[in-house]
């Protein structure tokens, strides 16, 4: 939801230090790869119960996944760049919610599979809705230059990253955030596909 307005305060510090990655000779997909690796490395610290050390690692992710794009325009996108940054993102918003299961799965196992259903079927809102912008030939750059075709909706990468920090900082709450944050999860790949019977129904 607040994703596109933050683009114009968030772009230019990231386009900054991308240039300055890119002087060094780092790639892209390297800073996308470094990026799921902390990732992966936060939701571990989240299952061994280190949910406050987890922050970091976790921040530092969204930052790579932030900068791999600014790296990629200053050197030469690709596609398979954004095929690799968007299944990077999947596997690390799969990874958290798996890892507070994993940290309580009495207290947290339903919650967690209530919130990574909500994500499989949000995300696949999203991609579907990305493969027939493209087949119609659709651009938008609302969102920043990006290889697929983002739609806004009620939750966005800010919002997630949001819940994210929330979980680490309050993990007792998993339960209670995660059905709520899943419900609107929902609400907002509905409302995608409204979106998509409307743009893409019978002409």
């Amino acid at each position: 939801m607040f994703d596109a307005m933050l683009r114009p305060i968030i772009d230019p510090p990231l386009q900054a230090q991308g240039r300055m990655l890119a002087g060094w000779g780092v790639s892209a997909n390297q800073v996308t790869l470094a990026g799921l690796a902390a990732g992966l490395t936060s939701a571990l610290l989240i299952a061994l119960g280190l949910t406050g050390w987890a922050l970091l690692p976790l921040l530092l992710s969204r930052l790579a996944d932030g900068l791999d794009g600014a790296v990629a325009r200053v050197t030469q996108p690709s596609s398979f760049g954004g095929y690799l940054d968007i299944t990077c993102d999947f596997a690390f918003y799969g990874a958290v919610p798996m890892a507070f299961v994993w940290l309580d799965p009495a207290a947290n196992g339903a919650a967690g599979a209530f919130l990574l259903t909500a994500f499989y079927v949000n995300g696949a809102s999203f991609l579907g809705y990305a493969v027939l912008a493209e087949r119609h030939g659709m651009k938008s750059r609302r969102h920043g230059v990006k290889t697929l075709y983002f739609t806004g909706g009620l939750l966005e990468g800010a919002e997630t990253i949001a819940f994210f920090v929330a979980l680490c900082l309050w993990p007792a709450w998993f339960s209670v955030l995660a059905w709520v944050f899943g419900a609107l999860c929902l609400v907002t790949a509905v409302s995608r596909i409204l979106l998509a019977m409307q743009v893409f129904g019978p002409e």
